[in-house]
């Protein structure tokens, strides 16, 4: 009797939740989250060399900095390290993104471990490159600062 009485209690709750769920669903009116705040930071991951996945992370960047509610409130850094070091090779040719994105105040920071671990110089990337001892460190530190950490 009581396992019969619990089974009627629980049908009777979901049929409850489920009407009541779905009224509230049909109801609402959603339009995404809203910028509360003054301030945003991302940091943006690249770690691959694939053109695709390049051209992808710079417009994934560039949606960001034209989303209205975050226009004039978001602060972005792009670090490259292993093999997304390729975007910031002169050889490579993405030199007119990459002005885009420092035009819009994008951090272009490179991983120094890559370039030691590959015997890349300096001189074989953009000069408005800035670097860091570690991609993985820029990514805990910025991580334990607030940024939003994004691998497109």
């Amino acid at each position: 009797m009581r396992r019969i009485k619990t089974m009627v209690l629980w049908l009777a709750l979901t049929l409850l939740y489920a009407t009541g769920h779905t009224q509230q669903v049909s109801n609402y009116d959603f339009h995404g989250a809203e910028a509360t705040l003054n301030a945003y930071k991302a940091l943006y991951i690249l770690n691959q060399s694939d053109d695709k996945k390049i051209r992808a992370v710079v417009r994934n960047i560039n949606n960001a900095l034209e989303d209205p509610r975050l226009k004039g409130k978001l602060q972005v850094e792009l670090i490259a390290f292993g093999d997304g070091v390729e975007i910031y090779r002169k050889s490579n040719r993405y030199d007119t993104l990459l002005m885009g994105l420092k035009s819009k105040g994008v951090l272009l920071a490179q991983c120094e471990n890559t370039l030691r671990e590959r015997k890349i110089s300096k001189d074989e990337l953009w000069p408005f490159v800035s670097y860091v001892p570690s991609g993985n460190g820029e990514i805990i530190i910025r991580q334990y600062e607030g940024w939003a950490v994004v691998h497109p």
